[in-house]
């Protein structure tokens, strides 16, 4: 699989959604200010939480811009049969009849695209699944606590 085609559709994604966060934010930012958010009384707080609302929207963005930034300085390493799961590696894990897709990120967990007709999901290190796949390897077969429950699960591939 072509990593960095990958990489390219999660920071196309970010992107998409930096773009949401900041129409929003200044969408949140112009009622906050506007004349008609004047409070009226001491109850009155519509200008107040529209600009809590901008403030929480700007720094989601920040959040955002900051992981674009992370995934496009990210180094392309292509893992074998015998490395170890770190920071790059994509993941194919079978848990429960079913296979499911990983890339280990910097930031952005969360985040899925599709690609190579795969549903790719974003986790990080820090993730509770990302803590738990850490140092395997290709073909050991872990048990994930995963939903709260031990679970077998067997990775099928590291790329």
């Amino acid at each position: 699989m072509n990593k960095r085609a990958l990489i390219k559709k999660i920071t196309a994604k970010l992107t998409s959604e930096l773009a949401i966060y900041f129409r929003a934010a200044q969408f949140s930012r112009a009622e906050a200010t506007h004349e008609s958010s004047k409070a009226e009384s001491k109850y009155d707080t519509r200008g107040l939480e529209a600009s809590y609302l901008a403030r929480g929207q700007s720094k989601q963005a920040a959040e955002i811009e900051s992981a674009i930034a992370e995934f496009e300085k990210l180094p392309v390493k292509k893992f074998g049969a015998d490395d170890a799961i770190g920071l790059g590696a994509l993941v194919e894990l079978e848990n429960g009849g079913e296979n499911f897709f990983y890339f280990i990120g910097p930031r952005a967990g969360g985040t899925e695209v599709l690609h190579d007709k795969k549903e790719i999901l974003v986790i990080t290190p820090q993730s509770p699944l990302g803590e738990q796949l850490l140092g395997k390897k290709q073909g050991e077969s872990p048990q994930l606590t995963l939903g709260g429950t031990r679970q077998p699960a067997k990775i099928v591939s590291v790329e």
